[in-house]
């Protein structure tokens, strides 16, 4: 992942990252870890569960922001009215330019419809 800045090369590396449990494994979080990326993921109940059997030998619980956690559930809400076209959920149009065609229109619809029910 690219992220452009206003001069010079673009950034590679995010600030944090934000995931639903299935990515919760140790492995996810040491590699994040080691990137120097905060992990916004919850930790699975079994892995709780686990990590308090173990005791003090188990660790400290891992850090996790709710309101980051927040802003995530509001990005697949979004992918969600977007995947209500059939087009745009199956795939339909192979070629990149009308799939990215689509995509345009159908943000530009919610948009519309955004603005319309504000005023």
């Amino acid at each position: 992942m690219r992220v452009p800045g206003p001069v010079g090369r673009p950034r590679t590396r995010p600030e944090a990252v934000a995931a639903d449990k299935a990515y919760s494994s140790k492995a996810n979080r040491a590699y994040l870890r080691r990137r120097r990326i905060n992990a916004v993921i919850p930790e699975k109940c079994d892995q709780q569960a686990n990590r308090k059997k173990k005791g003090s030998a188990g660790g400290r619980p891992t850090t996790f922001d709710p309101e980051r956690y927040k802003q995530r559930n509001t990005v697949e809400r979004c992918f969600q009215k977007i995947k209500t076209w059939r087009g745009l959920a199956t795939r339909y149009d192979k070629a990149p330019e009308s799939y990215e065609a689509g995509l345009h229109l159908r943000g530009s619809i919610m948009w519309l419809k955004h603005i319309t029910s504000i005023t």
